[in-house]
């Protein structure tokens, strides 16, 4: 692999049921400069390449975290990444962490609609306070938080919504990677979506 400024880190289960997360992913392999790494693809017996994973880590300047959010936490495959590729002495708890100064930014849906994180609603508190884990994540290795990119009730939300998120979130990387638009696939070669 060529070196790539963004490293796309993306976890979904069943990314064929993926209305949403999937046409991120498909849309980040269309940046230059942007290494899109497909967990679940990779590892689907979970045992995680810890040297390789450093390798990718190394080159990248900007980390983004691409998945659902399921149970107001990350997809089990990336909980184990974290836990493995992120170890004390090595990403964080050193003089010379390697994450330090590298930036994270989160791009992740939700199945439920944005008024359903509110004190007395369904899910009891403001949706920023289930970001603390992932903020603190960055903090303690040193990194940059990038404001999260987040698409609420991403199950029923209209076509054109899905369509303005992933162009947002096409141009961002496009801004992180240094990288000049490419044109997209043609509406005629992209399957439909389903699930999240």
């Amino acid at each position: 692999m060529t070196a790539n400024r963004v490293l796309v880190l993306y976890a979904h289960s069943a990314p064929h049921l993926s209305r949403v997360n999937r046409r991120l992913a498909d849309s980040a392999q269309l940046v230059d400069g942007v290494y899109l790494h497909d967990l679940y693809e990779a590892y689907p017996d979970f045992y995680i390449d810890v040297a390789r994973e450093r390798s990718l880590l190394a080159q990248a300047d900007v980390l983004v975290f691409l998945h659902p959010i399921q149970w107001y936490s990350m997809p089990a495959l990336l909980k184990e990444w974290l836990d493995v590729v992120l170890q004390e002495g090595w990403s964080h708890g050193a003089d010379d962490n390697a994450l330090k100064g590298k930036r994270y930014w989160l791009v992740a849906t939700t199945g439920s609609p944005r008024e359903d994180y509110a004190a007395g609603a369904r899910h009891g508190r403001p949706f920023e306070q289930f970001l603390a884990p992932f903020a603190q994540t960055a903090a303690l290795c040193g990194m940059e938080w990038i404001a999260p990119h987040i698409l609420h009730g991403a199950h029923e939300v209209d076509a054109a919504t899905v369509d303005a998120h992933v162009a947002g979130f096409r141009a961002r990387l496009q801004l992180l990677a240094g990288a000049p638009p490419r044109l997209a696939p043609s509406a005629d070669s992209a399957e439909s979506d389903h699930g999240t």
